[in-house]
């Protein structure tokens, strides 16, 4: 898995893009208390079940690999001059 650029700040552009989405589908949002990793979890198997990303393989299904792709989902919804993909 190839390190990206400002990986850590795009991870929080795509949790925030991706928590938005998920309440305008109808979803609560999430509660200060729940972990990074479940909203992780959370938010990207809500955009494969609406096919807004392909799904990974089951047994590569670690969190960093969930980063990872939702990382690259945000990265391709930004425009090419944002400052996060410079």
């Amino acid at each position: 898995m190839k390190k990206i650029k400002n990986e850590s700040a795009l991870l929080k552009k795509a949790l925030t893009v991706a928590e938005g989405y998920a309440v305008k589908r109808g979803y609560k949002a999430f509660s200060p208390n729940d972990s990074a990793k479940q909203k992780i979890e959370s938010l990207y198997r809500l955009l494969v079940h609406d096919k807004l990303i392909p799904p990974l393989p089951e047994d590569k299904e670690d969190l960093a690999s969930l980063k990872h792709r939702l990382v690259m989902w945000i990265s391709s919804k930004l425009p090419a001059d944002h400052e996060l993909l410079r």
